[in-house]
């Protein structure tokens, strides 16, 4: 069995100089969970920073073999904590076994992904220009790039995907197989699944003969640790899931200082649904079935849950309101995943509420205790939303509204406006999709991924995929957080003019001895120069 100390993990040590402890809360019970943990002190923020820096330079230099073995060897120990890992953070989150299993799934499968990708190197967009002594006027320079760490990278975990966005998430994944140290800032909700975790890296770090400091985790249920991170002159990019709130302050904090640096930070999204006529003539029961399955997923706890639907008025839509009402209406409750997020829902759910002219389509009686909630469906006529400031802010939960248009107008006027959003979702035709191209058009401009025909709970891990928008969605929509190309955010190019060939990385040399595809003089090619 593993240990929980509630310590802080830098650079392989458990470590505790400071006197304040908090601990985790069973959401279900109520409940104090077994260990308290440490809070970091500021001088152990620095040693954490102190310990990547150092670490930083022999990343570079280690073997591809290094860094996939290290990936492989992170996701095969996160499979043998085995029971002991999902029933911690079962007890901490509320999320149900078998969800749990899944996620862990995907995290293995996404961190060996990873390593794949590091052997294949083609992340590294190697470009090379050869020079020519010869030519005139002037001689050509011979100039090659690739793409290379950044630095030590700070990650703060989301609270809603413990194992696939947190310690061991995409954020600190792909920062490891860019070969950049990471610090993450343990989420307070789940702090000993992120320590089982980190114990995992660690371990992977030694394994394969790697930095112990190019990993490190610092415990914290406050907001001073989380700002002492960003701000330390070390860090060098900042990898954030969680609300917008929390992704703005840091992002704020981030642009205070002296040397700004990147932010990475997934916020808030209300992912619009567009309901076409072709659609809905057809299939509005089926449609507002899978709308309520999409909404009570993970009890509404995804950043891309649908917030709001827009329909046109009519008997359609009628039928997908009445539809939407009984399956609501019959909705068990169930646990969030702390108070905190509980406490939100409930007062968002609260203001939706107490709007002029929005009213519920279900008889909404949420749990007296505990962190229970309630599946929450409203509806309102579409001209509601410029009349009540805030309507359309996102609310984390099971909760949606509904809103009825005269017109398609009517969703493309709101479309225009819209604030960006990870996902927006069109239910139609190949018709519907021909008649209403401008809205096609401008929800491109407004989302990060468009969905057709389903839903945008659940997201596939792939090469393709973009997980962001434009803000508040997120602080550079030209970034995911999911997926291989997330790594791009942890990389910059480094530019070698003229440089002598064995003085180069690999990567660039002639002899091309890592063997990745590379872009020579405008050709995409593995072959050697040499």
């Amino acid at each position: 069995m593993t240990l929980i100390t509630g310590k802080q993990l830098i650079a392989g040590n458990a470590v505790a100089a400071g006197t304040n402890r908090f601990a985790a809360t069973n959401p279900a019970t109520g409940e104090s969970l077994p260990c308290e943990f440490f809070e970091a002190t500021l001088e152990e923020v620095g040693q954490c920073l102190e310990q990547a820096d150092a670490a930083f330079y022999a990343l570079q230099t280690a073997s591809i073999e290094q860094i996939a073995g290290l990936l492989e060897s992170i996701a095969s120990g996160l499979e043998t904590l085995s029971d002991e890992l999902l029933d911690r953070t079962h007890a901490e989150t509320a999320l149900p076994i078998a969800r749990l299993q899944g996620e862990r799934a995907r995290t293995t499968g996404q961190t060996r992904k990873f390593a794949d990708l590091v052997r294949d190197g083609s992340w590294r967009q190697a470009r090379i220009d050869q020079g020519d002594a010869a030519r005139e006027p002037m001689p050509k320079p011979d100039v090659r790039t690739l793409l290379a760490a950044v630095g030590p990278v700070v990650v703060f975990g989301a609270s809603n995907f413990p194992y696939a966005i947190s310690v061991a998430g995409t954020d600190t994944i792909s920062a490891l197989a860019a070969r950049c140290p990471v610090v993450v800032k343990a989420h307070p909700g789940h702090p000993g699944t992120c320590e089982l975790i980190a114990q995992v890296i660690s371990a992977a770090l030694a394994e394969h003969n790697l930095p112990a400091g190019a990993f490190s985790m610092v415990q914290s249920a406050g907001h001073e640790v989380g700002l002492a991170l960003v701000e330390h002159t070390l860090t060098a990019a900042v990898a954030f899931t969680g609300s917008l709130r929390g992704g703005r302050s840091l992002a704020d904090a981030v642009a205070a200082r002296a040397e700004p640096i990147p932010i990475y930070a997934e916020m808030g999204s209300t992912n619009p649904v567009f309901l076409l006529p072709d659609a809905m003539a057809t299939r509005s029961k089926q449609i507002a079935e899978g709308y309520l399955q999409s909404v009570n997923m993970g009890v509404g706890q995804f950043c891309t849950s649908p917030g709001m639907v827009f329909g046109i008025e009519g008997e359609q839509l009628q039928s997908f309101l009445s539809t939407a009402g009984e399956k609501s209406a019959v909705t068990p409750p169930a646990t969030m995943l702390h108070p905190g997020i509980h406490a939100a829902y409930v007062k968002g759910v609260e203001r939706v509420a107490s709007s002029i002219r929005v009213e519920p389509l279900n008889s909404i009686q949420q749990p007296a205790e505990g962190c229970q909630a309630a599946c929450a469906i409203f509806t309102a006529p579409v001209t509601a939303i410029a009349s009540t400031p805030g309507l359309t802010d996102e609310v984390f939960g099971p909760v949606s509204v509904v809103y009825r248009c005269q017109s398609s107008d009517d969703m493309l006027q709101y479309a225009r406006g819209m604030e960006g959003s990870l996902t927006a979702t069109i239910h139609g035709t190949e018709q519907d999709l021909q008649e209403h191209a401008e809205l096609v058009q401008v929800l491109q401009r407004k989302v990060g991924r468009l969905v057709f025909n389903g839903f945008p709970t659940g997201i596939e891990v792939c090469a393709a995929m973009h997980h962001g928008g434009p803000y508040p969605a997120s602080t550079h929509s030209g970034y995911t957080s999911i997926g291989q190309a997330s790594i791009f955010r942890f990389a910059k190019p480094s530019c070698f003019q003229d440089f002598p060939n064995p003085a180069l990385p690999p990567e660039l040399q002639d002899a091309n001895p890592t063997g990745i595809a590379r872009l020579v003089d405008g050709r995409l090619t593995t072959d050697s120069l040499a």
